[in-house]
């Protein structure tokens, strides 16, 4: 049990750091490396920064990279979206279901 859950870690980490990065390249953020991205920090407003139209890139790349999709406007998307570690746990959760409908 305690090795899934390790496995499983692993994962949300490797997630949160592509996440990062994709943050990074789709927002033309060339001061900003993945190490200066807290996980856990908002990503409108405080921490990062972000705006309505970053949301909308971001979304646009996250839609490309890993087939997710979010309701514009929907308090999901707003939770989804509030943090690094929101969108690795949705990403992670909803990735393989759209593979596997596919």
């Amino acid at each position: 049990m305690d090795f899934a859950k390790n496995r499983g870690n692993f994962r949300l980490q490797s997630l949160e750091r592509e996440i990062k990065e994709l943050i990074i390249s789709s927002l033309s953020l060339e001061d900003i490396a993945p190490g200066d991205i807290d996980s856990a920090a908002p990503l409108f407003v405080e921490g990062l920064g972000l705006d309505s139209i970053d949301a909308l890139e971001l979304g646009l790349a996250l839609q490309k990279r890993y087939g997710v999709g979010f309701a514009a406007d929907s308090e999901d998307a707003k939770k989804h979206f509030a943090s690094v570690n929101a969108l690795a746990e949705y990403v992670a959760a909803n990735a393989g279901v759209a593979a596997q409908q596919g």
